[in-house]
């Protein structure tokens, strides 16, 4: 019995020493999970060592770091029956999500970007003593999903003459990228930077369609590109068609050109006119 009592004990005293300081205390999660273009709720409570909370009252989160870090969210109350005005909403995505009055600082964050990975601190301040304050030194980290997404696609020279098709895609967790089409012997390479990956496929000598495919847990995306390399022969017929094509409209402007002079009076001398046609 004496084991897992003395556990208990030991663990409690951790926790505690870790969030509470004369009277006040910060509880907050460690890390909270949100999805790309989603909104997010950030859990902030706090104690205090007062009877009463009716001095003016502001609220604020940091990111990055504890006391230093920007600014993206401030708001205060001037009394106990007021609401916390808000003072700074960075981008107007911020919004106090509890009532500082009940001693729930929590936010939301609209509409998640991926800039919005960090650590959040929040803060609470009493109007009245320099040290009537107290703010999280620990954070919340701010962890960040999002289904595949295909952000380009596209077949690229290379220096050495040679065709390379280029797939690139983001999510997290990070996608993993597969060619299909026609394929013959191509060389594939992978490479990733943060919530980004990129699959090249090398020497393309097969006409056709390409396709990539991105996927992760959450889901899965596709892009495709086109490619057909240029031969000279096979397209002399498109050029025999096009000279033709302006042969015909260059006679018929001749022909409206003649007849505007006959009714006018005028004379041609001359007139010529030279295709020529390369097969």
């Amino acid at each position: 019995m004496k084991g897992p009592a003395v556990f208990l004990i030991f663990h409690l005293c951790i926790w505690k020493s870790g969030t509470a300081s004369k009277g006040w205390s910060m509880h907050v999660p460690s890390q909270v999970t949100g999805e790309i273009g989603q909104t997010v709720s950030l859990p902030c409570t706090f104690t205090h060592p007062h009877q009463t909370n009716d001095k003016t009252l502001t609220a604020i989160w940091r990111v990055k770091e504890p006391y230093n870090g920007t600014v993206v969210f401030k708001c205060v109350a001037h009394s106990s029956s007021s609401v916390c005005k808000t003072a700074i909403s960075s981008k107007n995505r911020y919004q106090l999500l509890g009532n500082p009055r009940q001693n729930n600082l929590s936010l939301q964050i609209h509409n998640l970007t991926w800039n919005d990975s960090s650590k959040y601190f929040c803060r609470v301040e009493f109007s009245g003593d320099a040290h009537d304050k107290y703010e999280s030194r620990m954070g919340i980290r701010l962890h960040l999903i999002a289904a595949p997404r295909i952000v380009n696609i596209s077949v690229q020279s290379g220096e050495d003459h040679s065709f390379d098709a280029k797939c690139t895609a983001e999510g997290e967790p990070l996608p993993t990228l597969t060619w299909t089409g026609p394929l013959s012997s191509n060389v594939t390479s992978v490479s990733s930077v943060s919530y980004q990956t990129t699959k090249e496929l090398r020497h393309l000598t097969q006409d056709g369609r390409y396709t990539c495919t991105a996927v992760n847990s959450l889901g899965r995306a596709e892009g495709a590109v086109y490619f057909y390399k240029y031969r000279a022969g096979g397209r002399s017929w498109i050029l025999n068609l096009l000279f033709v094509s302006l042969g015909i409209k260059a006679l018929a402007l001749l022909l409206i050109l003649g007849v505007g002079a006959f009714w006018k009076g005028g004379r041609y001398d001359s007139l010529a006119l030279i295709f020529f046609f390369k097969g």
